[in-house]
């Protein structure tokens, strides 16, 4: 299924012609629950890796004490489809038992959690993103994508650490169907549910954070927006500086491209670790697809009332998700060469 941002509330560079230039296309992913295969471009999903190259392991040491029950990843499966099941259960059936004996059973063999694993740690794949479907900084001799992480935070690294890999998709003929898997994770959240993805391009603004005072002045001033109805923003936010935050810069959720968004930290370099070229956002791993402030990006064929979202999704939360409480990955590479090292960003 195909999915559209509603046209923004009105053009911005109408107001504020200094905003055009800086205009950048960001391409919204939207991922929604299916079944990928590894020749899709994907969240979640199964990957397009040579049968003879290995599998790519984490070696650093894990903080046991970090969460107090650690589950398999078949663990946290088998909990989301018995809690997607109950839910269309009741759904269909108000009056419907809440949980079948079955779903109990499940609930009680696993709730006392998996013995802790030491060693290196297999990692997980998060995102496949083929070139013919969405366009990202890349080198030359590669059309795909491949993000894994590890599903453990790191002492330096409060969030899961990712590694990315570069590949030609038409060098690889025999794919490695069965790869390894961590026996424990460290949080459901860490485990992505398999997604294929609807690429939209947007245009995105800068952040009001990398903008100089001056515009960031104006943007707040609210006799800058007279000539608008103030209706027309009334239904976007409490203020003109708001609306801009949430409606007319950068667009929410999984995305290529585009700008960085910044919060709670304010704008930081981000040199190339390897030749110092400034990177530039590459994808955003993000937490939900909308938040209070910028549910005018849902897309127009998300249902207007919709019943319970896709195994228990919530505010958008379709790959299930979560980073430091509802924050944004973002991974930033090196435009001279982006098989540099990239660069972390939690926002």
């Amino acid at each position: 299924m195909s999915f559209t941002t509603p046209p923004r509330p009105f053009d911005v560079t109408a107001l504020f012609p200094q905003l055009a230039p800086l205009a950048r296309i960001a391409t919204r992913l939207h991922p929604r629950p299916a079944s990928p295969t590894v020749h899709d471009s994907s969240v979640g999903g199964p990957l397009l890796w040579p049968a003879g190259e290995p599998w790519p392991h984490c070696d650093e040491p894990h903080d046991r004490n970090a969460a107090p029950v650690v589950h398999s990843p078949d663990d946290v499966r088998l909990l989301r489809r018995d809690l997607a099941a109950a839910t269309e259960r009741l759904r269909l059936d108000p009056e419907a038992p809440e949980v079948t004996p079955e779903e109990r059973e499940n609930w009680e063999r696993i709730k006392g959690g998996r013995p802790w694993s030491d060693g290196p740690v297999p990692l997980l794949p998060v995102a496949q993103l083929y070139a013919r479907d969405v366009p990202f900084p890349r080198p030359a001799d590669a059309d795909l994508l491949q993000v894994l992480w590890c599903p453990f935070d790191h002492a330096e690294h409060p969030h899961p650490r990712t590694a990315l890999f570069w590949r030609s998709a038409a060098t690889v003929t025999d794919v490695l169907d069965a790869p390894p898997e961590p026996p424990v994770i460290q949080s459901a959240h860490y485990l992505p549910e398999p997604c294929l993805l609807s690429p939209e391009q947007v245009t995105e603004y800068p952040h009001p954070r990398e903008l100089g005072k001056e515009i960031r002045d104006q943007l707040d001033d609210s006799s800058r927006w007279e000539t608008i109805d103030p209706a027309r923003y009334d239904a976007y936010a409490y203020d003109p500086g708001e609306l801009y935050l949430g409606s007319l810069s950068t667009a929410p959720g999984w995305k290529t491209g585009g700008w960085s968004r910044w919060d709670p930290t304010d704008p930081v370099d981000r040199p190339c670790p390897e030749c110092g070229t400034e990177e530039v956002p590459l994808l955003t791993i993000a937490s939900s697809e909308w938040d209070g402030i910028s549910k005018s990006w849902i897309a127009e064929e998300e249902p207007a009332n919709p019943g319970p979202p896709p195994l228990g999704a919530r505010d958008g939360d379709f790959t299930r998700i979560d980073i430091v409480g509802g924050y944004n990955l973002q991974l930033h590479a090196c435009p001279a060469d982006p098989s540099h090292p990239h660069i972390e960003l939690v926002q």
